[in-house]
C-alpha cells in the first residue's frame, strides 16, 4: 500500500502536466472543474485523454478518406498503363479494343491523304491571318507570297464565301467542311470531350491532332508522367505528352522556343491556351469509347515529311524533346472510321492490338 501511495502521486503529476497542455483543446461546453482530490483529478484526466483519443481517431479517419480519394483519382489516370489491369479488363470490354492484323494496316488512310488535309487547312489559316504574317511572308519566294496574298478565297468548300478575316474555327468549317470543339462529355464522369459542332465529317477524314512534346523511347519522361493521363504511346514506343498544364506545359514551351528559326516558328504553342490557332489540336481530349458508345475515330501515326512548307509548320502542335533527334517529326492524327454528323461526340479506342 505504501508503494502504491508512492507511485500514485507521481502518476497524477504526470497526467496533470498533460492536462495543462490539453485543456485548451477541450471544448468550453465540456470543460470540468479540476478537482483538488488526487483520485478525482486522475479520473478527470482519463476523460480528457479519452476525448483526445476520439478526436485524433476522427482526424485520422478524415485524413484516411482524403488519401484514399487521391489514390483512387490517380489510379483512374494510371490504370490504362498498368499491364495487369489491362490484361484483366480487355476481355470485359472487347468493343473498346481496335484490332489490326499487322502494323501496316494500322493506317486507315495514307500519309499523303493526311498531308493534303493539313496543308489545305494550314494554308487557309495563314491566308486568313496574313495581316500578322508580314515577317514570315517577306522571307518567302515571290511565287509563294503571291499564293497567300492573292485575293482568291481559300481552297476547298469555301469558294464563293464572303472575303474577310475569320476565327480559326470558322476557317476550318469553310475549308474542310466541319469544325470540332471541346465541351463537357456526354459520358458520365468523363470530363471534357470533343464534338463535331457544325458540318459533316466523311469517313477517312482527318478530324483532329494529338498535340504535345515527342519523346523517343530512350528519352526521360518520368517527372512529366507523374499524375499525367495524357501520355500517348505509339506502336514504336515513341511517347507524346499531351498535357497542357504543369511541367509538361513548361517543357513544351521551352522546346518550341528553342527550335524557332528567326521569324519562323516550327510548332504551335497556342494549343496550351484556350484560343488555339490550329482548331485540330484538341485530340488529347477525345474520350475512350465504351461498350455502349462505339469508336467513330481512330489514332494514326503520321511522320511529317521533310518537304512540309516551312511557313506552315507554325500550325503543327508537336515538338521534339531533343533538337538533335534524327528522324521526322512524329504526329498523331485522328481519322474518322465512319461518317460523323454534327452534334456527335468523338470516341476513340485507347487500345490497339496488332496481331
Amino acid at each position: 500500500m505504501l508503494t502504491g501511495m508512492t507511485v500514485f502521486p507521481s502518476l497524477v503529476l504526470t497526467q496533470h502536466n498533460l492536462f495543462g497542455a490539453d485543456r485548451q483543446m477541450f471544448p468550453p461546453c465540456a470543460r470540468f472543474e479540476q478537482v483538488q482530490d488526487g483520485g478525482s483529478g486522475f479520473f478527470h484526466q482519463l476523460l480528457v485523454l479519452r476525448w483526445r483519443t476520439q478526436h485524433v481517431s476522427l482526424h485520422v479517419q478524415i485524413m484516411f478518406r482524403i488519401v484514399m480519394k487521391r489514390i483512387l483519382d490517380n489510379w483512374k489516370s494510371y490504370r490504362h498503363r498498368f499491364v495487369p489491369w489491362i490484361a484483366l479488363n480487355l476481355r470485359k470490354n472487347e468493343r473498346t479494343i481496335r484490332q489490326v492484323t499487322e502494323r501496316s494496316k494500322d493506317r486507315l488512310v495514307s500519309d499523303e491523304v493526311v498531308s493534303e488535309t493539313l496543308l489545305r487547312l494550314f494554308r487557309a489559316l495563314l491566308r486568313n491571318d496574313v495581316a500578322h504574317q508580314g515577317e514570315v511572308l517577306r522571307l518567302l519566294p515571290a511565287s509563294t507570297q503571291t499564293r497567300y496574298l492573292s485575293p482568291e478565297t481559300t481552297e476547298g468548300p469555301d469558294i464563293g464565301e464572303p472575303k474577310g478575316e475569320h476565327r480559326p474555327i470558322e476557317t476550318m468549317l469553310l475549308t474542310v467542311g466541319f469544325c470540332i470543339e471541346r465541351k463537357p462529355s456526354s459520358l458520365p464522369f468523363a470530363g471534357t470531350g470533343v464534338f463535331v459542332t457544325r458540318g459533316f465529317v466523311h469517313k477517312g477524314t482527318t478530324v483532329a491532332m494529338y498535340p504535345g512534346t515527342i519523346y523517343q523511347a530512350y528519352e526521360p519522361i518520368l517527372f512529366q508522367s507523374i499524375r499525367n493521363p495524357f501520355v500517348f504511346r505509339c506502336i514504336d514506343r515513341v511517347l507524346i505528352d499531351g498535357n497542357d498544364k504543369g511541367i509538361s506545359k513548361i517543357v513544351y514551351r521551352s522546346c518550341s522556343g528553342r527550335d524557332r528559326l528567326g521569324p519562323f516558328s516550327l510548332s504551335d504553342i497556342t494549343w496550351l491556351t484556350a484560343n488555339t490557332k490550329n482548331p485540330l489540336a484538341v485530340g488529347q481530349y477525345v474520350n475512350n469509347c465504351s461498350n455502349e458508345r462505339a469508336a467513330n475515330v481512330c489514332y494514326q501515326e503520321y511522320d511529317v515529311p521533310e518537304a512540309f512548307p516551312l511557313e506552315l509548320r507554325q500550325y503543327l502542335p508537336n515538338v521534339n524533346y531533343r533538337h538533335e533527334t534524327q528522324r521526322p517529326l512524329r504526329c498523331v492524327v485522328l481519322v474518322a472510321l465512319r461518317d460523323i454528323c454534327p452534334g456527335e461526340e468523338l470516341f476513340s479506342n485507347y487500345f490497339t492490338i496488332v496481331h
